[in-house]
């Protein structure tokens, strides 16, 4: 794992706030040179420390007007990768996580509706093989999104 310095979290909080900021205004703000905020921006990303970029898209404005957290248990939790890979094919699953505690894996995925949701529990995610059961629990509302925030102290 990269480690992180002080200029390299000045980076990190500056383009978590702006990530269309230039080069040339990063450099500036940070009081080097631009040769030197570039090849540190691109170091932050080559190391894995930024990840991706791009804009957030609302699944609402698409349709998609339900957010549904599922908890899956597995027969074993060593069929993990494979039934990941299965879910991976269902494209309104924006998250998968390999979990502690009463589940195995607990995923994050959208439907335009009740029916759909039901569509993708009993059609897809309920008939990959290794699922033994799911737990579904419906946002009702999201109150907090936001981004790990930047300390300017090393950990």
């Amino acid at each position: 794992m990269m480690k992180i310095d002080k200029l390299d979290r000045k980076i990190l909080s500056i383009v978590s706030t702006d990530a269309r900021i230039a080069i040339k205004d990063l450099a500036e703000t940070c009081g080097i040179s631009r040769a030197a905020a570039s090849l540190r921006f691109q170091r932050l990303i080559d190391s894995g420390v930024i990840q991706g970029s791009g804009y957030y898209v609302s699944p609402k404005y698409l349709g998609y007007k339900t957010c549904t957290y599922v908890g899956i248990k597995l027969e074993r939790g060593s069929m993990y990768k494979g039934v990941s890979d299965k879910l991976m094919e269902i494209p309104e699953i924006v998250e998968c996580h390999f979990t502690t505690g009463p589940y195995t894996m607990l995923i994050k995925l959208y439907s335009i509706d009740n029916e759909h949701l039901m569509r993708q529990l009993n059609n897809q995610i309920q008939e990959i093989e290794g699922v033994i059961s799911t737990e579904t629990l419906i946002s009702l509302d999201q109150s907090i999104s936001r981004i790990m925030p930047i300390h300017n102290e090393e950990n």
